[in-house]
């Protein structure tokens, strides 16, 4: 698909059928079942292309947010990119290192990372703690002293600057939890000797998610330089970390280009000697997937109609969370655009459970397959099995093949790490 000249993703019709690059949509879901998430490697590998081409003159690591879709095989791609790593709980961690990101390029960011977390990152010697409090700090300090270690962090700075993004995705506000206030951070550089276990190496800032304006990006490097040029007397980062947060097309928003971000920033880091972390996510694997689900029924009321689908709120919760708008095609090109006007819902017991309100079809019925566009960032990663429903299975597109990189759970797995007290065993 294009949209204003630029490709974003590679799901198209070609004789009226939904392809995956060289696949048949309809053939993944009739073989492996639905919902099911179709993943574009060809997608995910444009997308890294295009920050490379973009900071190519500019020294940088770019570390692959891992919250945005953390299969192993969809990471294994990232990886074998020379890409780095930015986690956010042990979890991640072990999921990077499994997928073969080395320690020297992962970051490890998140306001409550736990003592054993923390270890945890001092052992695999990441490459950053991107630390978010003083009190985090202090704890670093200790555990790293007990480890014999040095560890290597970053102070997460809180640069009170607005975005225009959903509220929850908003995390370079005074009001939230994230980061250090510009004082204080002064403070804690000025103090440095008295954390002897640590090497403060760099400055980090995340602004929030789905940004689609540059000003957001260029007040914060203001206030970087600004602020580096408050501590220079007795402090000079190797490191900034400008986080993530780029945004993407889901239906009529116009963001900018990977291109666009780097001639924004190029010229706050002329002549400073630093190497620029990035974080992307969402922009790497958000166009790259695709949900596909069944239409189960069909139902038509006085005042509204429904497609009711196999697929709901626990598979894709972004709709009913933030009212997150995501395009919906159905596999046959026929099908799409004018005619009868359908709420795209759910089997989940809430109102809330939605993927689609007030979409055209065009001669729909019960069985055909539909695609929810823009699902391969924070779709499976957020998935759960609310009213007990296996979660769905996960499938990778290469050119005219495609792998199953993740089965469908079963009702056996939702019970699986379950245990009845002896007492309770018996029936009847």
């Amino acid at each position: 698909m294009e949209k204003g000249g630029e490709k974003i993703h590679y799901f198209s019709y070609k004789n009226g059928e939904l392809y995956a690059e060289g696949v048949k949509v309809k053939e993944i879901a009739e073989k492996v079942g639905t919902p099911v998430y179709i993943y574009s490697s060809a997608t995910i590998l444009r997308h890294i292309n295009l920050y490379e081409d973009a900071f190519r003159g500019i020294p940088h690591l770019f570390c692959y947010s891992v919250k945005a879709n953390s299969n192993q095989a969809v990471l294994k791609l990232i990886a074998h990119q020379k890409w780095g790593a930015d986690v956010v709980s042990g979890g991640e961690l072990f999921r990077a290192i499994e997928a073969g990101f080395p320690p020297s390029r992962i970051v490890f960011a998140g306001v409550g990372k736990k003592a054993q977390e923390i270890e945890q990152g001092l052992n695999e010697d990441i490459l950053l703690f991107n630390v978010e409090s003083e009190e985090e700090l202090e704890k670093i300090n200790l555990l790293a002293k007990r480890l014999k270690r040095k560890a290597r962090v970053a102070l997460r700075l809180n640069p009170d600057i607005q975005v225009d993004t959903h509220s929850y995705i908003k995390t370079a506000k005074e009001e939230t939890k994230f980061g250090i206030p510009l004082s204080q951070a002064y403070s804690i550089l000025e103090r440095r000797k008295s954390f002897p276990n640590l090497e403060i190496k760099g400055l980090h800032v995340h602004l929030g998610s789905q940004i689609t304006s540059l000003e957001p990006y260029r007040q914060a490097m203001e206030k970087l330089v600004q602020f580096m040029d408050d501590t220079h007397d007795f402090f000079t980062p190797s490191y900034l970390d400008l986080g993530g947060g780029m945004g993407i097309i889901y239906g009529n928003e116009e963001p900018f280009t990977p291109e666009d971000l780097s001639r924004a920033i190029a010229p706050y880091l002329e002549n400073r000697g630093i190497t620029l972390i990035l974080e992307p996510g969402r922009f790497i694997v958000g166009n790259a997937g695709i949900l596909v689900t069944q239409v189960l029924y069909v139902k038509r009321c006085e005042k509204k109609n429904f497609l009711i689908v196999d697929a709901g709120m626990n598979d894709l919760i972004r709709p009913a969370l933030y009212g997150a708008y995501h395009e919906i095609w159905p596999l046959k090109e026929e099908k799409r655009g004018e005619g009868e006007v359908y709420d795209v819902v759910g089997p989940v017991c809430e109102t809330g459970d939605f993927l689609g309100k007030e979409r055209k079809f065009t001669g729909i019925k019960e069985g055909d397959f539909l695609a929810v566009m823009g699902a391969g960032a924070y779709g499976f990663s957020m998935a759960s099995n609310y009213n007990s429903r296996p979660r769905p299975a996960e499938v990778l597109v290469e050119e005219n093949k495609f792998f199953l990189i993740r089965r469908r759970e079963t009702y056996h797995d939702l019970i699986l790490l379950e245990a009845i007290p002896p007492h309770l065993q018996e029936t009847g």
